[in-house]
């Protein structure tokens, strides 16, 4: 029996999350559930599972949902970043699910590592702005980091069973998003209602623009370059429109192991929860006579250049990797909040990585820094 937080429980990954958990009572306990500001939800999901504590973003809100409280609900409510941080670290809990969307999912998932706490990892932020300090901590402290992104969750099991010094490259596979046929020149309208209608997923409002973007690929990128203890030149990308190929790892004798399945985050939650086993789900059966045709293209980085940012940010290494997350999540909600225009989400992370002088990233502290710097560099330009 694990038990198990959810930080970010509310939203499309700690959603499902827990109906994983539903359907397999005899292996998980809901423990402790963090929140934003979604407190119909949460009581929802505090009624149904019974968590010993629950955290939620907003004082006012947390009264609200006391007050609303059966007398027979024994959960106590704890508040604001100290709340999640509180959840992510009880020692009732084995085990943290990280679905914080963002860079806020990193002072967490960080603290719960800290804790001695196993982590099955939705929030790739984390990894990509502290790669290095998150991995060298888990390493330390004895934890394992299981990924829940699906092609990180296919590159894992990809390489069960095989010497990882056979290895010669990984494959991350990409939509492509709703735009991948779209001329250059057509982009230049797209509205954040268009952006927001990925062709096979239905995730959070900030992946699917940085789907649509393929930032999101870039960032797995990084991801991978940690998790799986690899160099970025042995990381390749390509654009996979059907989303039947999650991922694939290429060995030296030339064989490709690829994870397939239907495009639903069911299977790499199950997985990263049952680890290293394979547990049933309610998924339909995948059948190849019914999708016909696999296809496989490289990706387009001159009308998608945030791909080549993101490259380019792990190359350089240190601050930079932070300081494109950061960037990127103000250009998205700038493109949002009508602010900036579809195709000025890239330049406005150019703009702000060629400004910044990277420096070494040896604690959370440092990290913070430069995220605190990208952001504010970010919002003067995209406000320009």
């Amino acid at each position: 029996m694990k038990n198990i937080a959810i930080i970010g429980s509310t939203g499309s990954i700690g959603a499902k999350a827990l109906k994983v958990i539903e359907a397999n009572p005899d292996s998980y306990r809901v423990v402790a559930l963090a929140a934003g500001t979604n407190i119909d939800l949460l009581l929802k999901q505090i009624e149904q599972f019974r968590p010993l504590a629950a955290s939620i973003m907003d004082g006012a809100l947390a009264e609200d949902l006391r007050r609303r409280f059966r007398n027979h609900l024994g959960t106590k409510i704890f508040v604001g970043t100290e709340g999640v941080v509180h959840v992510a670290t009880m020692g009732e809990v084995d085990t943290v699910i990280s679905a914080i969307s963002g860079a806020a999912g990193l002072g967490p998932t960080y603290a719960a590592i800290e804790a001695g706490k196993n982590i099955a990892l939705a929030n790739k932020e984390t990894m990509v702005m502290a790669g290095p300090l998150i991995m060298r901590n888990a390493k330390r402290q004895g934890v394992s980091i299981v990924p829940i992104d699906s092609e990180h969750s296919a590159i894992l099991q990809s390489l069960q069973g095989h010497n990882r010094e056979d290895l010669r490259r990984i494959i991350l596979t990409a939509s492509g998003g709703p735009f991948l046929d779209w001329s250059f020149e057509a982009m230049k309208g797209v509205t954040p209602k268009q952006a927001l209608k990925h062709p096979n997923w239905r995730m959070g409002k900030k992946i699917t623009i940085d789907s649509a973007t393929l930032m999101n690929k870039g960032l797995e990128a990084i991801e991978a370059k940690w998790l799986f203890d690899l160099a970025i030149e042995q990381i390749s990308i390509l654009v996979h429109p059907q989303s039947v190929v999650h991922s694939m790892v290429e060995y030296k004798d030339g064989s490709i192991i690829a994870q397939m399945g239907v495009p639903d985050m069911v299977t790499p939650i199950s997985y990263a929860l049952s680890y290293p086993r394979h547990l049933e789900t309610p998924l339909p059966p995948l059948n190849f006579e019914d999708i016909g045709t696999l296809s496989f293209m490289k990706p387009d980085t001159v009308r998608f250049p945030c791909l080549d940012l993101a490259i380019r940010a792990a190359q350089i290494g240190g601050s930079m990797p932070a300081v494109l997350n950061g960037v990127n999540e103000v250009a998205v909600d700038s493109f949002l909040g009508g602010k900036i225009g579809f195709l000025e989400i890239p330049e406005v992370i150019e703009k702000t990585m060629e400004a910044h002088e990277p420096f070494e990233i040896d604690s959370i502290e440092a990290v913070m820094e430069a995220d605190a710097w990208s952001r504010e560099a970010g919002r003067k330009l995209a406000a320009s």
